[in-house]
């Protein structure tokens, strides 16, 4: 069931929902200018939150100045000199004065300011105390004060906004604090009472009151308490929600007693690892259920996760059910379909390959039998979802690398069954912090051992100098009959950044480098079966060496390959190179991996360290996610999450838990917040995912 939209607005939404127009000062133009940071209505203006605040709390005299102390002056300009100093660098100086004395701010090699400052401006000034042949405020933080008005009354602590161009922090204070004087009132409380005592939170109108004009730094503190809470408490509503949605729904109840499982077991050569024995009692009891299941299964790249797959999946089939495996590309779709294909070999499972490029004559045959139930497993791409693929009976959804998938992608998916079970896979470690923020709605299993026989694979961070020491190693890798990988960021040359390219180096590599052994390219410009082929004689050895583009990242299984190496490795994120590692160690050799790169960025730099230190996927994406945020880390836009506009999923986890608390609580009591004291909630989160009510299946 989806909430529906209420068919009115209450008075005071009303008026916030006003446009922006209606303040004193702003006009068509001015308007404009908010647009374009997003702020259209009053209630955008009152929820457009500062980025950092001055500390005006105490202006001291310019007589208090030490030399080596930090002070916070108001003074006007007496003076202004611009001077080139002998370095033929610009110096320019303000002398300012108060009732007290007279100080020079010095600002270094930025003669631009000469244009922002004009004799008799009064400034608020912020910085270090020094002395040449007078006291200076070295490279001072600086604002200019610009009307009567705002010297008297521009004390305490100071908001500073994100801005764009034509717009002063003055002006838009202004514009915030007409906004909230006459509209702050009308700001409505949509928690109830007794999360607000039991959290000790404050009103949410005095929250927006003091996150714009706070009276001291601990109401500040209250106020930004109050309003993340609020925003992350609303993330984890929709997602109790959604999870509530999906538990009322009625699926399959799948069989499997001792005979499944005993047939399943034959097909599968090896003993299990205890984490892959952990989570299949998981996924076994979820089966049984009659609720569908909706399971992330998260799994380091080696850690068995496929063989998982298999078991859920010949479940299903055993059930008389059919099974869907989709994977983000025709690579690891393919190759997902050969894995499977081995363990199943003695089965009676009827098995096709759909993709983009499969044939359109076998296509249309392999549609028909998936249509009338002769295929029992499909494994394809997103083709998968394509409206001409219609299943007889699918009961159980398999997902690979889902975070190359949107959630819409996922649902489509989904629907081509009644309720079917959902399992899906990643070996892209997720930090908590995200996964229960993105992955609300699913339980959540990990394989956190790796299978018996695995060398842990030895990291390098290799400098320029030391690039040439590095191929006579390959040369000795590959006399030993083993093969290596290159990657490389870009496929051909660009004039724009100063790389190496795949296409130019894998020629350089054959004829200057590595003469005597067989060098092969892929990359994704090349034709799928080009690919293919490419993959094909490279698994059987017809290459030693492969140069590639990221197009490895995902899913290539060679075991014969023990070296890997990632030229401008500074150019890669974290997971991605963690991603590339892990195509090697694959057998029982000691593999390597060889990062070269000469980052110039602190974060860079401290990125191939911490590959050189672990190689535990989720201590990786822990770093990654903190390097990156959120946002940058996976997407999150895809996953039809809201932009968070005052939380840190980091900085904030422990609000993040009470809020995911305090939400599947309320939805466990009312799970379609019909009470009275939930309609405001209710209201809220239509409002926040109003474009992605899909996403959320509200129930």
């Amino acid at each position: 069931m989806l909430i529906t939209k209420s068919p009115t607005k209450t008075t005071s939404q009303s008026l916030l929902h006003q446009s922006v127009q209606f303040l004193k000062g702003v006009g068509p133009k001015r308007s404009e200018i908010l647009e374009r940071l997003g702020i259209h209505t009053i209630h955008d203006m009152l929820h457009y939150f500062p980025r950092d605040y001055k500390d005006r709390t105490r202006i001291q005299k310019i007589s208090e100045a030490k030399i080596g102390a930090e002070i916070t002056i108001q003074a006007k300009i007496l003076a202004i000199n611009n001077r080139m100093a002998r370095n033929r660098k610009y110096i320019l100086e303000a002398f300012v004065t108060d009732e007290t004395g007279t100080i020079a701010a010095t600002w270094f090699n930025q003669p631009f300011l000469m244009n922002k400052f004009h004799v008799g401006d009064n400034l608020f000034l912020h910085g270090k105390v020094g002395a040449y042949k007078y006291l200076q405020l070295l490279s001072p933080e600086y604002e200019v004060i610009q009307d009567a008005e705002t010297n008297i009354k521009e004390g305490g602590i100071i908001p500073v906004y994100p801005l764009t161009e034509h717009i002063s922090q003055t002006q838009f204070r202004k514009i915030v604090k007409e906004a909230v004087h006459h509209f702050a009132n009308h700001i409505e409380e949509i928690l109830p009472k007794e999360l607000l005592v039991n959290n000790q939170l404050l009103p949410l109108d005095k929250a927006i009151r003091e996150i714009h004009s706070p009276e001291t730094f601990d109401t500040l503190k209250r106020a930004k308490l109050r309003l993340v809470y609020n925003e992350l408490f609303t993330l984890e509503m929709a997602m109790a929600l959604r999870r509530s949605g999906i538990k009322e729904e009625t699926g399959i109840a799948f069989k499997s007693g001792p005979n499944v499982d005993a047939h399943i077991r034959n097909l599968i050569p090896f003993t299990l690892t205890n984490a892959q024995e952990r989570v299949i009692h998981e996924i076994k009891e979820d089966m049984r259920s009659s609720k569908p299941m909706n399971r992330l299964l998260q799994g380091d790249v080696g850690s068995g996760k496929t063989v998982v797959a298999i078991y859920a999946i010949l479940v299903a089939i055993a059930n008389g059910y059919q099974a869907a495996f989709m994977a983000p590309t025709e690579i690891l779709s393919e190759q997902h379909f050969q894995t499977i294909q081995k363990y199943l070999q003695h089965s009676h499972v009827r098995m096709q390959l759909l993709t983009g490029s499969t044939n359109s004559k076998y296509k249309k045959d392999a549609l028909e039998q998936i249509r009338n139930g002769q295929i029992d497993l499909v494994i394809g791409t997103h083709a998968l979802i394509e409206e001409t693929v219609q299943f007889k009976k699918l009961g159980l959804v398999v997902i690979d690398e889902q975070h190359k998938f949107g959630v819409i992608q996922r649902l489509k998916l989904k629907e081509k069954g009644f309720s079917p079970d959902v399992l899906i896979m990643t070996a892209t470690p997720i930090p908590r912090t995200l996964s229960i923020t993105l992955f609300g709605d699913l339980d959540i299993s990990i394989l956190d051992e790796m299978p018996p026989g695995r060398t842990p694979i030895k990291t390098f961070w290799i400098s320029k100098d030391k690039e040439k020491d590095s191929y006579n190693f390959i040369h000795g890798e590959i006399s030993k009959g083993r093969q290596v990988f290159i990657v490389y960021p870009l496929v051909e040359e660009s004039a724009v950044l100063d790389l190496k390219a795949a296409v130019t180096e894998a020629r350089k590599l054959q004829h200057d480098v590595f003469p005597a052994s067989k060098v092969g390219l892929l990359h994704g410009q090349m034709k799928s079966g080009d690919k293919d082929k490419i993959m094909t004689d490279f698994k059987e050895r017809r290459y030693d060496i492969l140069v590639s583009t990221v197009i490895i990242e995902v899913g290539i299984d060679v075991p014969n390959a023990t070296v890997m190496v990632v030229e401008h490795a500074e150019r890669f994120g974290l997971a991605q190179l963690h991603q590339l590692r892990g195509r090697i160690g694959r057998g029982s050799e000691q593999s390597y991996c060889l990062l070269f790169g000469n980052p110039k960025t602190n974060e860079a730099r401290e990125r191939l360290k911490i590959m050189t230190k672990t190689c535990d996927g989720f201590k990786i994406a822990e770093m990654d996610f903190k390097l990156r945020g959120p946002g940058e880390f996976f997407g999150t836009r895809q996953h039809g999450l809201p932009e968070l506009k005052i939380s840190d999923l980091i900085r904030d986890f422990p609000i993040l838990k009470q809020a995911r608390s305090d939400a599947f609580e309320i939805v466990s009591k009312d799970p379609h917040l019909t009470q009275e004291t939930h309609q405001k909630i209710r209201q809220k989160v239509l409002e926040t995912f109003k474009d992605r009510l899909e996403l959320i299946s509200i129930g």
